[in-house]
Protein backbone atom coordinates (compact mmCIF):
# COMPACT_ATOMS: atom_id res chain seq x y z
CA UNK A 1 0.00 0.00 0.00
CA UNK A 2 1.41 3.17 -1.12
CA UNK A 3 2.56 5.95 1.96
CA UNK A 4 0.02 8.62 1.46
CA UNK A 5 -2.84 5.77 2.28
CA UNK A 6 -1.32 4.48 4.89
CA UNK A 7 -3.00 4.07 8.15
CA UNK A 8 -3.14 2.35 11.27
CA UNK A 9 -5.83 0.29 11.79
CA UNK A 10 -7.39 0.82 15.26
CA UNK A 11 -5.69 4.04 15.76
CA UNK A 12 -8.42 6.64 13.79
CA UNK A 13 -11.32 7.00 16.18
CA UNK A 14 -14.55 7.14 14.55
CA UNK A 15 -15.27 10.48 14.50
CA UNK A 16 -15.86 11.25 10.97
CA UNK A 17 -14.66 14.94 11.47
CA UNK A 18 -11.39 13.40 12.23
CA UNK A 19 -11.23 10.93 9.50
CA UNK A 20 -11.38 13.57 6.88
CA UNK A 21 -8.38 15.20 8.93
CA UNK A 22 -6.94 12.04 8.43
CA UNK A 23 -7.46 11.14 4.55
CA UNK A 24 -7.50 13.39 1.33
CA UNK A 25 -10.13 12.74 -1.10
CA UNK A 26 -6.51 11.95 -3.34
CA UNK A 27 -6.19 9.10 -0.40
CA UNK A 28 -9.27 7.63 -1.75
CA UNK A 29 -8.69 7.74 -5.29
CA UNK A 30 -5.49 6.37 -4.91
CA UNK A 31 -7.17 3.62 -3.02
CA UNK A 32 -9.52 2.88 -5.36
CA UNK A 33 -6.88 2.70 -7.92
CA UNK A 34 -4.77 0.07 -5.71
CA UNK A 35 -8.16 -1.90 -5.58
CA UNK A 36 -8.82 -1.68 -9.47
CA UNK A 37 -5.16 -2.79 -10.37
CA UNK A 38 -5.71 -5.77 -7.79
CA UNK A 39 -9.20 -6.68 -8.50
CA UNK A 40 -10.89 -5.18 -11.28
CA UNK A 41 -13.27 -2.16 -11.39
CA UNK A 42 -16.69 -4.60 -10.34
CA UNK A 43 -14.92 -5.20 -7.26
CA UNK A 44 -14.32 -1.53 -6.21
CA UNK A 45 -16.85 -1.01 -2.87
CA UNK A 46 -17.08 1.44 -0.18
CA UNK A 47 -17.43 -0.22 2.90
CA UNK A 48 -14.34 -2.78 2.07
CA UNK A 49 -12.07 0.03 0.83
CA UNK A 50 -12.70 1.65 4.27
CA UNK A 51 -11.92 -1.26 5.94
CA UNK A 52 -8.96 -1.38 4.24
CA UNK A 53 -7.91 2.01 5.00
CA UNK A 54 -8.88 1.22 8.95
CA UNK A 55 -11.93 4.09 8.63
CA UNK A 56 -15.45 4.27 8.41
CA UNK A 57 -17.55 4.63 5.73
CA UNK A 58 -18.21 8.36 7.06
CA UNK A 59 -14.62 9.05 5.72
CA UNK A 60 -15.39 8.55 2.67
CA UNK A 61 -18.77 10.38 2.32
CA UNK A 62 -16.76 13.99 3.67
CA UNK A 63 -15.34 13.68 -0.26
CA UNK A 64 -17.74 11.55 -2.68
CA UNK A 65 -21.37 11.20 -2.96
CA UNK A 66 -21.01 7.68 -4.00
CA UNK A 67 -19.03 4.82 -4.98
CA UNK A 68 -19.53 6.01 -8.61
CA UNK A 69 -18.13 9.22 -7.95
CA UNK A 70 -15.12 7.52 -6.56
CA UNK A 71 -14.52 5.37 -9.56
CA UNK A 72 -15.48 8.64 -12.17
CA UNK A 73 -12.54 10.61 -9.66
CA UNK A 74 -9.67 7.96 -9.44
CA UNK A 75 -10.05 7.29 -13.61
CA UNK A 76 -9.61 10.95 -13.73
CA UNK A 77 -6.41 10.46 -11.27
CA UNK A 78 -5.02 7.56 -13.59
CA UNK A 79 -5.91 9.30 -16.45
CA UNK A 80 -3.89 11.98 -15.91
CA UNK A 81 -1.41 9.77 -14.09
CA UNK A 82 -1.15 7.98 -17.63
CA UNK A 83 -0.47 11.13 -19.86
CA UNK A 84 2.22 12.49 -17.29
CA UNK A 85 4.07 9.16 -17.10
CA UNK A 86 4.05 7.98 -20.87
CA UNK A 87 3.30 10.71 -23.44
CA UNK A 88 4.48 13.75 -21.29
CA UNK A 89 7.77 12.26 -21.20
CA UNK A 90 8.13 11.07 -24.65
CA UNK A 91 6.28 13.91 -26.86
CA UNK A 92 8.97 16.40 -26.32
CA UNK A 93 11.58 14.24 -28.56
CA UNK A 94 12.02 15.11 -31.77
CA UNK A 95 13.30 12.14 -33.48
CA UNK A 96 9.98 10.51 -34.09
CA UNK A 97 11.97 7.07 -33.99
CA UNK A 98 13.67 7.91 -31.22
CA UNK A 99 10.35 9.13 -29.66
CA UNK A 100 8.62 5.70 -30.44
CA UNK A 101 11.42 3.36 -29.33
CA UNK A 102 11.28 5.64 -25.80
CA UNK A 103 7.45 5.36 -25.65
CA UNK A 104 7.90 1.20 -26.36
CA UNK A 105 10.45 1.12 -23.60
CA UNK A 106 8.23 3.20 -21.08
CA UNK A 107 5.65 -0.13 -21.15
CA UNK A 108 8.16 -1.74 -19.39
CA UNK A 109 8.96 1.25 -16.69
CA UNK A 110 5.69 2.09 -15.74
CA UNK A 111 3.85 -0.79 -14.79
CA UNK A 112 1.13 0.50 -12.85
CA UNK A 113 -0.21 2.08 -15.61
CA UNK A 114 -0.58 -0.83 -17.93
CA UNK A 115 -2.17 -3.09 -15.05
CA UNK A 116 -4.87 -0.28 -14.25
CA UNK A 117 -5.18 -0.23 -18.22
CA UNK A 118 -5.90 -3.52 -18.91
CA UNK A 119 -8.58 -3.91 -15.84
CA UNK A 120 -10.15 -1.01 -17.48
CA UNK A 121 -10.59 -2.85 -20.37
CA UNK A 122 -12.33 -5.66 -19.18
CA UNK A 123 -15.53 -2.91 -17.62
CA UNK A 124 -15.92 -1.41 -21.18
CA UNK A 125 -19.58 -2.37 -20.20
CA UNK A 126 -19.47 0.29 -17.46
CA UNK A 127 -21.32 3.38 -18.68
CA UNK A 128 -18.44 5.27 -16.73
CA UNK A 129 -15.57 3.51 -17.69
CA UNK A 130 -16.06 3.22 -22.01
CA UNK A 131 -16.08 7.15 -22.30
CA UNK A 132 -12.87 7.29 -20.93
CA UNK A 133 -10.93 4.59 -22.34
CA UNK A 134 -12.55 5.52 -26.26
CA UNK A 135 -10.65 9.03 -25.04
CA UNK A 136 -7.53 7.10 -24.21
CA UNK A 137 -7.09 5.07 -26.82
CA UNK A 138 -7.25 7.87 -29.33
CA UNK A 139 -5.19 9.59 -27.84
CA UNK A 140 -2.69 6.57 -28.24
CA UNK A 141 -3.48 6.30 -31.60
CA UNK A 142 -2.95 10.06 -32.92
CA UNK A 143 0.53 9.95 -30.93
CA UNK A 144 1.25 6.65 -32.61
CA UNK A 145 -0.21 7.46 -36.07
CA UNK A 146 1.43 11.35 -36.24
CA UNK A 147 4.97 9.42 -35.74
CA UNK A 148 4.59 7.22 -37.89
CA UNK A 149 3.73 9.97 -40.26
CA UNK A 150 6.69 12.12 -39.55
CA UNK A 151 8.75 8.84 -40.41
CA UNK A 152 7.56 8.76 -44.02
CA UNK A 153 4.54 6.63 -44.12
CA UNK A 154 1.36 8.00 -46.20
CA UNK A 155 -1.47 8.35 -43.99
CA UNK A 156 -3.40 5.33 -44.65
CA UNK A 157 0.04 3.34 -44.24
CA UNK A 158 0.67 5.42 -40.31
CA UNK A 159 -3.04 4.41 -39.63
CA UNK A 160 -2.30 0.86 -40.32
CA UNK A 161 1.10 0.70 -38.50
CA UNK A 162 -0.44 2.92 -35.18
CA UNK A 163 -3.10 0.39 -35.36
CA UNK A 164 -1.18 -2.81 -35.24
CA UNK A 165 1.35 -1.46 -32.76
CA UNK A 166 -1.67 -0.61 -30.48
CA UNK A 167 -2.86 -4.44 -31.22
CA UNK A 168 0.03 -6.07 -29.96
CA UNK A 169 0.14 -4.31 -26.98
CA UNK A 170 -3.46 -4.42 -25.76
CA UNK A 171 -3.39 -8.22 -27.02
CA UNK A 172 -0.08 -8.60 -24.99
CA UNK A 173 -1.36 -7.02 -21.88
CA UNK A 174 -4.92 -8.95 -21.41
CA UNK A 175 -2.71 -12.04 -22.13
CA UNK A 176 -0.59 -11.19 -19.04
CA UNK A 177 -3.63 -10.34 -16.95
CA UNK A 178 -5.56 -12.71 -17.85
CA UNK A 179 -3.98 -15.57 -18.12
CA UNK A 180 -1.14 -14.73 -15.60
CA UNK A 181 1.59 -15.23 -18.22
CA UNK A 182 4.79 -16.24 -16.45
CA UNK A 183 6.99 -16.59 -19.87
CA UNK A 184 8.62 -13.64 -18.72
CA UNK A 185 10.37 -14.13 -15.64
CA UNK A 186 12.74 -10.78 -15.17
CA UNK A 187 13.38 -7.58 -16.50
CA UNK A 188 15.95 -8.85 -19.16
CA UNK A 189 13.29 -10.93 -20.87
CA UNK A 190 10.65 -8.22 -20.97
CA UNK A 191 13.24 -6.11 -22.70
CA UNK A 192 14.53 -8.45 -24.81
CA UNK A 193 10.74 -8.93 -26.14
CA UNK A 194 10.33 -5.06 -26.35
CA UNK A 195 13.15 -4.78 -28.32
CA UNK A 196 12.54 -6.74 -30.43
CA UNK A 197 8.82 -5.51 -31.24
CA UNK A 198 10.55 -2.36 -31.64
CA UNK A 199 12.94 -4.14 -34.70
CA UNK A 200 9.74 -5.53 -35.97
CA UNK A 201 6.83 -2.95 -35.95
CA UNK A 202 8.89 0.87 -36.37
CA UNK A 203 10.46 0.83 -40.09
CA UNK A 204 13.76 1.28 -40.70
CA UNK A 205 14.93 4.62 -42.28
CA UNK A 206 13.82 6.07 -45.49
CA UNK A 207 10.66 3.94 -45.62
CA UNK A 208 7.70 4.90 -46.91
Amino acid sequence: MPASIRVTIGAMASNPTREKNRLSADDWLLAALDEIAGHGVHALAVEPLARRLGVTKGSFYWHFDSRDALLKGAMKLWEKQDQETLFDVVEPIQDPRERLHRLFTRVGEELRTHIIYGELLKALDHDLVKPVMTRVIKRRLDFLGRAFRQIGLDRLSAQHRALLCYSVYAGFLQMSLQLDLKHFSNHVELDSFIAHTIDTLIPDQGAD
